[in-house]
């Protein structure tokens, strides 16, 4: 394991050298034209002729470097806004189903909490011999029970609400 990451490393070296090698090896190229047209026996009409067209042609080198990287901004830029779009899709979805789930559930806990009510109503009926004051704290329980699930419901369906408004 040892020698394949020795290896890896004089890959990234050689590589990195390589580049160093072909930059040095450009921008001398640059300061060797430039110096061999100062140097060279010219008149000085030709000497200007030289130097500007080596300015144009550095200019034009420029202007496709800076359209490259214009380019390639967009093309970041691009793929940046697509992948935040995704994303906030997923989670506008996620939520989207998860807020459905609970509104199924508080459903379901009312429909049993009617349920139960109209039980304890019934068993309430049926107690008649029992004990008033056992009826009447089973009903209490219950209508507590019912209260705090229609609460928990009120709760959820104000949350849904601050959402939809959010996201308008």
């Amino acid at each position: 394991m040892s020698d394949q990451t020795n290896r890896n490393d004089q890959n990234n070296s050689n590589e990195m050298n390589t580049k160093d090698f072909l930059i040095g090896t450009l921008i001398g190229g640059v300061i060797g034209a430039a110096a061999a047209l100062m140097v060279a026996p010219k008149s000085g009409r030709e000497l200007r002729n030289d130097i500007n067209e080596q300015a144009k042609f550095a200019k034009e080198r420029t202007v496709d470097w800076t359209n490259q990287a214009v380019e390639k901004g967009s093309e970041f830029a691009s793929t940046a806004k697509e992948s935040t779009t995704n994303f906030a899709r997923t989670v506008s979805d996620q939520s989207t189903t998860l807020l459905e789930k609970v509104k199924e559930l508080s459903r379901s806990v009312r429909r049993d909490m009617e349920e139960l009510t109209e039980s304890a109503d019934s068993l309430t009926d049926d107690l008649e011999g029992i004990s008033e004051e056992i009826a009447a704290s089973v009903k209490k329980e219950v209508e507590d029970l019912q209260r705090s699930v229609e609460q928990l419901v009120k709760e959820v369906e104000e949350k849904e609400r601050n959402k939809e408004q959010k996201e308008s």
